[in-house]
């Protein structure tokens, strides 16, 4: 099924419903553009690599990249949450959960930022879902297990692999570059670091950018009546609206999560900081490719981890790294809970 920007406005001026969902799911993805978005160009900011204008520019175009190329070769990710939970048959109790799941989802992801703790929109969006689901059929029955199995192995590989590819490619970086004279080095990974914070910007929209759009899609179908569709192809008018959206989150508040990541967990210098990105970006596309929705901020602040352990393991604050490992345990409950009892409320109210 395909949905045309034209239909889309026509629908939105006759279906309060539709114009609600849009303007809550735009929501979650402004806020993923100050709390997700930032990781991807924390590296570049930190080093020095790029200023904070350019670094954030640079982000919105690469993450409509990764969402626009990717979704094309494969929108798995997309499908996985789309799949992931079953509001069941009557549209307008489904519509009203999936509002709640996605005010939830809003409410955790401020208060983070509002600390400057790099929480995981990715978690907290499926934990939204599904407790918003639970609260609809007062049971597990809507929750697809198999969906949820590869959330649980996108939560490891996001946390282990994004450690150790950190660790390893920046012993590899190490190795090649040792007989390179410093000055020299460094200005290879100036532009070496551009290039790897864009290509780190461009799996986080492969990555989030599909979860979100599947959210939409879904939103979209609720509100037309139709709780069943299983086939759909993402447009790309979507892919566009996200990206920019995504894009300006980051500018208006980026800055405390660049801050908590690129500069007060670890001090990193210029090939460390393309280490990170290069190990992250590599763990986002594999889980890409596998249609496995993986947390991007896990995946980076873990490499980012890994590497500054290399060097010895005092070199990571890991006051700051306590404080995002909270977040990210709490993230689940949490954010299940208040979706839980805002889908409660709503059904109340509506």
């Amino acid at each position: 099924m395909v949905v045309t920007f034209s239909d889309f406005l026509l629908q939105i001026t006759s279906n309060p419903m539709l114009l609600v969902i849009s303007i809550l799911t735009l929501s979650v993805i402004l806020v993923n553009g100050w709390t997700d978005a930032p990781n991807a160009i924390a590296t570049c900011v930190s080093t020095r690599s790029l200023s904070v204008e350019s670094a954030i520019l640079m982000a919105a175009i690469f993450n409509f990249l990764g969402v626009f190329l990717m979704t094309i070769v494969n929108a798995n990710v997309a499908l996985t949450i789309y799949n992931m939970v079953d509001f069941g048959g009557n549209y307008k109790e489904a519509l009203v959960a999936l509002c709640a799941a996605l005010f939830a989802i809003v409410t955790w992801a401020t208060a983070a930022w509002w600390f400057g703790i790099p929480t995981s929109e990715s978690h907290a969006l499926i934990a939204g879902i599904t407790g918003a689901a639970i609260a609809l059929h007062n049971g597990f029955q809507g929750i697809n297990g198999n969906e949820w199995i590869k959330v649980l192995y996108g939560l490891a590989l996001s946390s282990f692999l994004g450690f150790f590819m950190g660790w390893i490619v920046v012993k590899i970086t190490e190795s090649i570059f040792r007989g390179i004279v410093r000055w020299k080095a460094n200005i290879f990974f100036q532009y070496a670091q551009v290039a790897s914070g864009a290509a780190m910007a461009f799996m986080h929209g492969a990555q989030d950018g599909q979860k979100f759009m599947g959210v939409f899609m879904l939103g979209i179908f609720l509100a037309n009546g139709q709780a069943n569709v299983t086939n759909f192809y993402i447009p790309v008018w979507m892919m566009l609206l996200c990206s920019i959206v995504m894009g300006l989150g980051t500018s208006i508040g980026g800055y405390r999560i660049i801050k908590s990541v690129g500069m007060d967990m670890v001090r990193l210098q210029k090939y460390q900081g393309f280490s990170a990105d290069m190990a992250a970006a590599t763990c986002l596309f594999l889980s890409s490719m596998v249609g496995i929705p993986v947390s991007t901020t896990h995946t980076k602040t873990t490499a980012i981890m890994g590497v500054g352990a290399t060097k010895r393991l005092s070199s990571v604050n890991w006051g700051i790294v306590n404080e995002m490992v909270v977040a990210w345990i709490l993230t689940f409950p949490g954010c299940g809970i208040i979706g839980y009892l805002m889908a409660k409320l709503f059904m109340i109210i509506f």
